[in-house]
């Protein structure tokens, strides 16, 4: 049985800027560039009273809450603060598998101070991170990890959920499926049409009739149901993708767009070169002034060894897409993926 601690920070990028301006720490609080398509990074807790929450446009902030503070973030700020708690849970486990700057998953079956509980370790990684940091973290321990990060939730913000063994089957009952990872409005629909709601419903389900509707997610969600996640903490991920985007002062149609695409490709490039890393997948990413996403991928036989490569790579793709001249964009983005080391692969010739 394993023991999994999942942390999550409390609004984490709004809370290393409070922590400097502590005069705001009871103000509706975001973190956001001041560009005039900016989206919100971070919502403090009073922002969030308002319905302020992160990925929401700044115009749709700004009518929700009109005296909103907005403060510019800086990521590397942020990536030294992450760090830091990082090394507290390097204390505890060597079995940690980050998720974000904010959020990550730790595996205590066995820890290394020799703490009688998984609880114990959890309290002790919150209290070390506050007096390191003056940062509050909640924390989700259970038997998985599926059921950790519902539990780091639970009792949000600065919090602590355990979910025992003996109570998995009590917690899960009346559980909304939208808890489950996956679960977003379109298949909770679906599953609501089946008259299913909570985790309970879920398990009255018979697991074919789950595949038969859903495929191999069916097999995940009839497991899920049972309280079942036997993925493990990972404790290396490998980096998928590396991507940038651009967010345009004006809707810009596809030709307009084009003096943009060299200097994104250049600094994935730049990425790549940096990071020591090769990659043999290219994706694009064109946002609709309306929010709609149009995304294309291709992936290649060989890796890319020249950013000329990459740019007849885009250009192919979006040529592939059959975009309307008419359409306009308030975003483009560019990315790489299926990343190697250059040793790994056998090289690409486009040229």
């Amino acid at each position: 049985m394993r023991k999994i601690i999942h942390i999550d920070m409390d609004a984490f990028y709004a809370s290393v800027e409070l922590k400097e301006r502590p005069e705001l720490q009871h103000l509706p609080v975001v973190v956001a560039s001041h560009h005039p398509r900016a989206v919100i990074v971070a919502a403090s807790y009073p922002a969030r009273v308002f319905g302020l929450r992160s990925a929401m446009s700044m115009s749709q902030g700004r009518k929700l809450c009109p005296q909103v503070i907005v403060l510019e973030p800086n990521f590397q700020k942020y990536r030294e603060v992450s760090a830091q708690i990082h090394q507290i849970f390097q204390k505890y486990t060597a079995i940690i598998e980050p998720l974000s700057l904010d959020e990550a998953y730790l595996d205590v079956s066995e820890n290394l101070q020799q703490l009688p509980s998984a609880t114990e370790v959890a309290m002790r990684i919150r209290e070390d991170i506050f007096q390191t940091t003056g940062l509050t973290a909640s924390a989700g321990v259970a038997p998985n990890k599926f059921l950790a990060k519902i539990a780091s939730d639970w009792h949000k913000p600065n919090g602590l959920c355990v979910i025992k063994p003996s109570q998995v089957q009590t917690f899960i009952q009346d559980l909304p499926l939208k808890k489950i990872p996956g679960v977003g409005k379109v298949m909770q629909e679906k599953l609501k049409a089946l008259g299913l709601e909570t985790l309970g419903d879920l398990q009255q389900v018979e697991e074919g009739l789950l595949i038969q509707r859903f495929g191999k997610y069916g097999k995940r969600l009839f497991l899920y149901a049972q309280g079942i996640d036997e993925r493990p903490v990972q404790a290396e991920r490998k980096r998928q993708q590396i991507s940038k985007e651009i967010t345009f002062d004006d809707d810009y149609v596809l030709s307009q767009c084009t003096p943009y695409w060299p200097q994104l490709l250049q600094q994935v490039w730049a990425s790549l070169e940096k990071k020591q890393l090769c990659a043999r997948g290219v994706s694009v990413k064109l946002k609709l002034k309306n929010f709609q996403v149009l995304q294309h991928s291709k992936s290649f036989q060989h890796i890319f060894t020249h950013p000329q490569q990459l740019a007849q790579a885009l250009q192919l793709l979006i040529e592939e897409m059959h975009i309307s001249p008419q359409e306009k964009f308030r975003l483009i983005g560019v990315g790489v993926y299926q990343l190697s080391s250059p040793a790994q692969q056998p090289q690409l010739s486009l040229l």
